[in-house]
């Protein structure tokens, strides 16, 4: 069985790419030629699949917008993780985070009933809620750690013993991941470069989820330049609203293809100036 850091770095090898695509639709936001199809989330993001398929290391839907669709939306976002190609990561952005038995539902409604590869969540109370999600080998979570919106300092740089709450963090998955046979790894937003830099130095082995590119403003060059494990597992740098929305037309799906081209080309750029 394949584990999901293998899994991460065969596409990144294989596709020459860090970029991951956050399929979050909105329902004033979609296309016309959508809108009113029976089923419009998963016919929108089937097109968007089928357009960024090979430029994408992973995608990440965002459970909240597929909520908001009611018994509907559940069913439509499990027939599109159905849909995208077994061999693409898929990571549930629902910032899981609960007591011990009801985390281990959250974790078996995620990895079995939706079929994900990896979620994100919430270490706020500690190993119990994260436990589930990193017992099987070859699934794995993403801690917040310094997520990419205006008030995450109000609690991320609280500090204990001198260290911001972000670095315990960053210290508590890195023990995790020794730990359990899951993968664990760090969100962190481009937003926040310093902090970026901070965490990749004291978590080198972890892999970043890295949002706030795109309508956010995060800095691209600090994502590329500290986004990477030790071990040159690249991070999934995502994007959502820049791709979806890059057209209200019919030719969405082409448009999604084009800015997803280029923010991948971008990512190789900056790889490539680094490099040399």
């Amino acid at each position: 069985m394949i584990t999901l850091r293998e899994k991460l770095r065969q596409i990144q090898e294989g596709a020459s790419t860090w970029l991951c695509v956050g399929l979050d639709p909105v329902r004033e936001r979609l296309p016309e030629s959508v809108s009113r199809s029976s089923l419009p989330f998963l016919e929108f993001c089937r097109e968007i699949v089928d357009a960024t398929q090979d430029l994408v290391c992973a995608y990440k839907p965002n459970l909240g917008f597929w909520l908001a669709e009611g018994f509907s939306g559940i069913e439509q976002l499990g027939r599109l993780i159905e849909f995208i190609p077994s061999h693409i990561p898929v990571i549930l952005d629902a910032k899981f985070g609960d007591v011990g038995h009801t985390a281990q539902a959250y974790a078996d409604s995620a990895f079995q009933t939706l079929g994900v590869d990896a979620v994100t969540s919430n270490p706020y109370l500690g190993i119990d809620a994260i436990r589930p999600f990193l017992e099987k080998s070859d699934k794995g979570t993403f801690l917040l750690a310094r997520t990419s919106n205006p008030s995450a300092p109000d609690l991320q740089d609280l500090r204990h013993d001198a260290t911001p709450v972000y670095e315990h963090v960053a210290l508590l998955g890195a023990q995790w991941d020794r730990d359990y046979p899951g993968m664990c790894g760090l969100v962190v937003g481009a937003t926040y470069p310093r902090e970026l830099a901070r965490l990749r130095s004291i978590a080198p082995n972890l892999p970043f989820l890295i949002p706030g590119i795109g309508a956010q403003g995060g800095s691209l060059g600090a994502a590329v330049e500290y986004g990477a494990t030790v071990d040159g597992i690249g991070p999934v740098v995502s994007s959502s609203r820049g791709i979806l929305y890059a057209s209200a037309g019919a030719d969405f799906a082409l448009s999604a293809l084009h800015a997803a081209a280029a923010l991948r080309d971008q990512i190789a750029l900056r790889k490539e100036e680094l490099a040399s």
